[in-house]
């Protein structure tokens, strides 16, 4: 009787055990999700207001990665064709990565061979501001944000019709959405 009594407890004991495990797999999925859906910045093509989004060295840490900061904040440049956006022929749109403003659209987009995503224009020219940028020993003209004022990259003059412009832009200060 004793052997029977263990072979009912058994199977209950594993019953509860995977029970468990799995109530404990479905709320870390459910977390993970919320977790996911949080992370998504929220972009829109409605959202074109230049009001001047200033934010601290200390909070602008706090919501861009290190390669944004980087980019954004500190000026840097990322690697010829080793960055996110440079081979990306999806349509769709870029919109600053710190502030979220639309920047270019993919119709916009050319394959500049320089290793970085090339635009020959900006969605609307109010969306970006050139500053002059005597960095490395040479005279160019660097291209910001004109609402977070962000660095994104620079403006040259060999790029093709219409406006013989060639945007050169960091993958690490856009973010990109696909059109539907």
């Amino acid at each position: 009787m004793k052997l029977y009594k263990q072979l009912l407890v058994l199977p209950a004991i594993a019953f509860s055990f995977i029970a468990c495990m799995q109530a404990n797999k479905s709320e870390k999925v459910i977390t993970e999700a919320k977790s996911t859906m949080q992370e998504q910045p929220v972009l829109s093509l409605t959202d074109t207001s230049l009001k001047k989004v200033i934010k601290t060295d200390a909070e602008w840490k706090k919501v861009l990665t290190a390669n944004e900061y980087s980019v954004l904040r500190e000026k840097g440049t990322e690697r010829p064709f080793q960055n996110e956006f440079n081979g990306n022929h999806k349509k769709g749109h870029y919109f600053c990565a710190a502030c979220k403003l639309p920047l270019f659209s993919s119709e916009a987009k050319f394959e500049s061979g320089t290793g970085w995503p090339s635009f020959y224009a900006p969605i609307n020219k109010n969306r970006v501001k050139e500053v002059v940028d005597k960095s490395m020993g040479m005279v160019r003209g660097e291209i910001v944000c004109a609402r977070c004022d962000g660095h994104l990259g620079h403006l040259f003059d060999d790029g093709p019709r219409p406006t013989g412009l060639r945007y050169c832009m960091n993958s690490a200060a856009m973010l990109f959405q696909e059109s539907k």
